[in-house]
């Protein structure tokens, strides 16, 4: 008899067990796709602002003297004293001669001595649009030191990246 109600009791045991994990799947299951997740309007496309660009040096090197190398120790007499401080980099976008967004990001490390980091979504309206991106590197020029103007054409829910790649020319937009 015991061991009749110990085999009913594992039935009961083991499906519950089941019940409960049918029931966590079929919660997770619709939360899955309910609701209806959206990033954007139906007459909506997205302009991404994302780099990482280490800025100009904040001062030029210049040449120690012979009675500053003197006083330095024998390992640290480099003839040239450059700075580590980096410029921040400033980004401006203008979509159809109207400013959208103008944001200066600093460099990264203690001694402000890395790579500035930036990234932003611009929510516009979809169609045909001229974009003019401007980005200032050197804080020692005023102005901008480097542009790139477009005529995009952007379907409802695309996505245009506008990045910073030295290597490509500067400001890249795709």
């Amino acid at each position: 008899m015991e061991s009749e109600m110990s085999a009913a009791g594992k039935v009961v045991k083991f499906g519950g067990q089941a019940f409960l994990y049918a029931l966590f799947a079929a919660f997770v299951g619709w939360f899955s796709t309910s609701p209806p997740y959206r990033h954007l309007g139906d007459d909506q496309a997205l302009l991404r602002v994302s780099f990482k660009h280490p800025g100009q040096y904040v001062t030029d090197c210049r040449e120690r003297s012979a009675e500053e190398l003197a006083k330095l120790p024998p390992q640290l007499r480099a003839q040239m004293d450059c700075p580590r401080e980096r410029s921040a980099v400033r980004v401006r976008v203008e979509l159809d001669g109207a400013p959208l967004y103008d944001e200066v990001f600093q460099p990264a490390g203690l001694r402000r001595d890395g790579a500035a980091s930036g990234y932003h979504r611009l929510p516009i309206a979809a169609g045909e649009h001229k974009l003019l991106v401007q980005v200032n590197d050197d804080a020692r020029r005023e102005g901008f030191t480097h542009e790139r103007e477009a005529t995009v054409r952007l379907d409802p829910g695309q996505v245009v990246l506008i990045d910073f790649i030295a290597d490509k020319g500067g400001v890249v937009i795709r």
